[in-house]
């Protein structure tokens, strides 16, 4: 009970000594009822009653009407309010939120205990896309793993439901005849050769990229701290990529703006990016893909895996793996074929003699 006390209170709780120095939790919302939390936080009686005095306050931004206890509804409402949630970075929380939010509006007045595995396997097999499939058991093993921790149920009904596999490489990785391409189109000075610059000579995620500006150029380097995962990173800065900014206008705090001067959207950017990419021919072509072909180029040019991830901040080595896969089976194959030497005349001769036997001169006894 030591290490729950230690835990900050959650949202809307307040807590209070009484006379007897005996604490007390309230569940205070302004403009609500005040309700009283009983037990200590994060115990089962506690989480009940917080749950039901969440379900029971105003609509929230995924639910259209207050929730009865018990419902999935419910549980959204205690979810979307919970540590876990709110640790994500918003990056992670917007889809969170909206699949939450689209899940609840079909099925948030069905009782928490009711969704079994089975009905969870209908649900991912009726969504055309894989990828949508494996989103839905994302989000519903999260909020299943809440509603154990705070005893709307005594089981996880997703724990056994697998992942759909997806037979994809996912996005393209740009090829050098398209980043040829694509800087013939947009010169220097453009800020769509600004855009594909920074992408390719940092290996940054979009969210990332949007976000650099000359304030965070130091010492020769870019220090980047990632939304996504929240590494640090000090890229330096590659000559011709300091040649482009030096070469482009730039934003007082952002080098990329969008056409009223303001900072771009993650969906804005990804949108005006992908039409430079059309104007260009490359259809196929998007930000991500320009990510996966930096570390490409890293692992031509010879670096670790663990070189590649200082750049590009992976936290996984198996995902550096599947970005560079076809660079690392060039390279093996080219190192290969050096090794195989041509079968000349003298040593098919050699080849051919008996082990242990060497070549006898032609003399006289």
């Amino acid at each position: 009970m030591g290490n729950m006390d230690r835990r900050p209170l959650l949202k809307f709780v307040q807590a209070f000594l009484d006379r007897h120095e005996k604490a007390r939790y309230y569940f205070r919302r302004p403009g609500f009822k005040r309700v009283r939390l009983p037990g200590m936080p994060y115990s089962p009686e506690f989480m009940k009653a917080y749950t039901e005095a969440m379900a029971g306050q105003a609509p929230s931004p995924v639910v259209a009407r207050p929730a009865r206890p018990g419902t999935i509804n419910a549980l959204a409402i205690s979810y979307l309010a919970s540590t876990a949630f709110r640790s994500m970075s918003p990056n992670t929380q917007a889809p969170y939120r909206n699949f939450v939010a689209r899940f609840c509006k079909e099925h948030g007045d069905y009782r928490v205990d009711t969704l079994q595995r089975d009905r969870i396997l209908r649900m991912m097999g009726k969504l055309e896309k894989p990828g949508s499939a494996n989103r839905l058991r994302k989000v519903l093993r999260a909020m299943m793993q809440h509603a154990v921790d705070i005893g709307m149920r005594s089981d996880d009904p997703t724990r056994d439901v697998k992942a759909v596999r997806v037979k994809s490489d996912g996005y393209h990785s740009w090829t050098e005849e398209e980043i040829a391409a694509f800087e013939n189109y947009h010169p220097i000075g453009s800020k769509a050769r600004l855009a594909q610059a920074l992408l390719l000579y940092t290996g940054q995620r979009r969210a990332d990229v949007i976000g650099m500006g000359r304030q965070h150029v130091r010492d020769g380097a870019l220090h980047v701290k990632q939304q996504k995962t929240g590494a640090h990173l000090a890229i330096p800065v590659h000559p011709h990529l300091q040649e482009i900014i030096d070469a482009t206008v730039v934003g007082q705090l952002n080098f990329l703006v969008n056409k009223w001067g303001k900072p771009w959207s993650a969906a804005g950017f990804t949108n005006w990016f992908g039409d430079q990419c059309t104007l260009a021919g490359l259809r196929n072509c998007s930000a991500h893909g320009l990510r996966k072909a930096a570390a490409r180029r890293l692992a031509e040019a010879g670096c670790t895996e663990h070189e590649i991830a200082a750049i590009t901040g992976h936290a996984s080595l198996r995902e550096v793996q599947r970005y560079t896969k076809a660079a690392d089976q060039k390279r093996l194959a080219a190192a290969a074929m050096q090794k195989v030497r041509p079968r000349t005349e003298e040593n098919m001769e050699l080849s051919n003699q008996p082990q242990g036997l060497t070549k006898r001169a032609n003399t006289r006894d």
